[in-house]
């Protein structure tokens, strides 16, 4: 149910980060093969395909904070545990709150760029 649900997605979500994190150090290191090398591939980020990896990776960061505040109340809390379903639903009510704005900020950003550059 919830709890199996939370735990998937943490674990994913946890690996999308550290995904992330080992491109961008790789990308930062191209820094040593000089400025045309690093603006070759920090280009690539421009496309709308990566701008919308990007947002789920805004996203994934955002689930996983939550989901570990959940995780923390119920570490320290043991009686919270009662209310383990309430605690998911409300992760998944702060997170959709959250992302609401951010997805029309940023999709409206994307959306234009695909219109502009014709890329579908």
């Amino acid at each position: 149910r919830e709890g199996q649900w939370s735990w998937i997605a943490h674990r994913v979500t946890g690996v999308g980060i550290l995904a992330f994190l080992f491109v961008h150090i790789v990308d930062t290191a191209l820094v040593a093969w000089g400025p045309s090398a690093y603006n070759k591939v920090v280009a690539v980020y421009h496309h709308p395909i990566i701008q919308i990896m990007e947002l789920g990776l805004v996203g994934a960061v955002i689930y996983h904070a939550l989901n570990g505040l959940r995780v923390m109340i119920i570490d320290f809390w043991p009686r919270a545990s009662v209310y383990h379903a309430r605690l998911f639903w409300a992760t998944a009510t702060l997170f959709a709150a959250a992302m609401a704005p951010i997805t029309w900020l940023m999709g409206t950003r994307i959306v234009q760029d695909i219109l502009e550059e014709g890329l579908f």
